[in-house]
């Protein structure tokens, strides 16, 4: 599934042209077109070093663990925030890069590991045993039986205690 796209290459490319080639400010651009003036900026940028193709959308990357590590080094390193370092690696938005150094000051190399997305499974279920062709002994038939009976007796004692429950509430 991909994410979705909040400005289209066409809004982008036209926000940029009129920032660069009709000579407006980046405030009145932006205010006029309705985005915010440091994501005007950071189209700019990578129109400027990448071309037409750096106001592609893109779709959700996942960078190998020496990227990162290349990535956090040069901005420690050579003292690069973190829109340079977006600029300089062609990555999309500086909120990765920004999650990134936050988990590898607090974890480590560990921090920067791929994480699964998504909501966990909160149940396990476990599966139904597969019947099998062979038959089965006079002894486990009865147990299956006796099992299956017991199960009836429980939920009739349920039934049982909700009818009951209902006419006190009646009464």
């Amino acid at each position: 599934m991909e994410r979705k796209v909040k400005y289209n290459y066409d809004f982008k490319l036209r926000c940029v042209n009129e920032v660069l080639k009709k000579h407006k400010t980046v405030d009145a651009v932006s205010k006029l077109n309705g985005c915010h003036h440091t994501t005007l900026h950071d189209w700019i940028r990578f129109y400027e070093k990448y071309g037409k193709k750096g106001l592609l959308p893109r779709k959700n990357k996942v960078y190998s663990l020496p990227f990162k590590l290349k990535v956090i080094e040069a901005i420690d390193k050579d003292l690069l925030s973190f829109s340079q370092a977006c600029l300089m690696f062609n990555i999309s938005t500086k909120s990765v890069v920004m999650n990134w150094h936050r988990n590898y000051k607090k974890d480590g190399i560990r921090g920067l590991n791929h994480k699964t997305r998504g909501k966990p499974k909160s149940m396990q279920f476990k599966r139904a045993k597969k019947k099998s062709n062979k038959l089965l002994t006079r002894e486990e038939e009865l147990l299956l039986e006796n099992e299956s009976l017991r199960a009836e007796l429980d939920l009739l004692k349920k039934l049982q205690a909700l009818i009951q429950q209902e006419q006190n509430e009646k009464q």
